[in-house]
């Protein structure tokens, strides 16, 4: 019989002191998990056997709320860390993880994380092979903070910031501005009628088949924190480009439309979490487009910019009135905490 008096498990300061507790809960829910030979043998540092060229990353998330529509803090660091890498053309392999809890977090929470994690992680293939718990007095994490790490082999070589071509296409992947539209929600608990949820994935089976096809990728992007303008200004002065790109053709749902308008925002500067920008020849952008179509993203991904000689360095926004302006670096911190 369910017993309304009894106390949810949290988490105690000596589930981070190194003794009983610690080894319980590590064993019992971080082991049991991510179960996998090289994070079983229990030792300071994985041992790993890699040739060839490798992509390393590392990522802290501290998101509030931990849990929002379409996502949580967990499933926001596995796809977070693994797009880092699939934007270098490599292969998720290894994944680091450390944990930092407040004392008094619910243990079934915690669980709910971790749970969110392996499901991530069985879209990429990635191992969690080692990681550190430290617990923290209440009040001083603001229940829960994840600090990862990763490792991937590099199948496709010659993506860059600075390997961007004149007369390359952008093409985006999905509608923009999800995620930080879908965090602004939660976080001032606006009672909207809407089913506008974080676009937060994992973007490697996709790349996967843009490789394979043997597409001449020269960059690609996931346009996280500073959102499609943060990725579009780097590129265009890390190769020393103009890049124009048409406003009407960026795919942005009405809910993230709406958000905008309440709260002054721009959607191209919104945080996205499983959108990402690839440039590429023009003559490859169609057949780009049926792959990423067909295995992963929305029917919205589109081509949305091209790159030429003029005005070096800065990105030129189209407006839908035949008006030109410039699309510069977003200012500012528009949503702390966001990732």
């Amino acid at each position: 019989m369910f017993d309304i008096n009894k106390r949810p498990e949290v988490i105690q300061l000596s589930h981070g002191g190194g003794g009983k507790e610690m080894n319980k809960l590590i064993k019992s829910l971080f082991f049991s998990a991510f179960n996998n030979p090289i994070l079983n043998n229990d030792e300071d540092a994985a041992r790993l056997h890699l040739n060839g060229d490798i992509a390393f990353t590392t990522d802290s998330f501290t998101v509030s709320p931990l849990f929002f529509a379409g996502g949580d803090i967990g499933k926001l660091a596995i796809a977070g860390t693994v797009n880092d890498l699939a934007m270098m053309g490599a292969k998720p392999e290894y994944l680091s993880c450390s944990f930092i809890i407040e004392e008094g977090f619910e243990v079934g929470k915690l669980k709910k994380v971790v749970d969110s994690m392996v499901n991530e992680m069985d879209k990429s293939g990635a191992k969690i092979v080692c990681g550190d718990t430290k617990v923290v007095p209440k009040g001083c994490a603001d229940g829960l903070l994840i600090n990862t790490s990763g490792i991937g082999r590099i199948q496709f070589d010659g993506v860059s910031v600075t390997n961007i071509k004149l007369g390359d296409v952008i093409i985006v992947s999905r509608d923009i501005g999800r995620h930080g539209a879908a965090i602004l929600m939660e976080r001032e608990s606006l009672a909207l009628e809407t089913t506008l949820t974080s676009d937060c994935a994992t973007l490697w089976p996709t790349v996967k088949h843009l490789i394979e096809a043997k597409l001449e990728i020269h960059a690609m992007r996931d346009a996280t924190r500073g959102g499609v303008s943060a990725v579009l200004n780097e590129w265009a002065m890390g190769s020393n480009v103009g890049i124009t790109v048409k406003e009407s053709a960026i795919p942005v749902c009405d809910e993230v439309k709406g958000m905008c308008e309440l709260y002054g925002f721009e959607p191209f500067d919104l945080a996205n979490e499983g959108t990402f920008l690839i440039a590429l020849p023009e003559d490859e952008a169609i057949k780009a487009l049926d792959i990423m179509h067909e295995f992963g993203c929305e029917a919205t991904a589109a081509i949305i910019g091209r790159v030429s000689e003029d005005r070096p360095g800065k990105v030129i926004l189209k407006t839908p009135w035949g008006s030109r302006r410039y699309l510069d670096l977003p200012q500012g911190e528009l949503l702390p905490r966001i990732c």
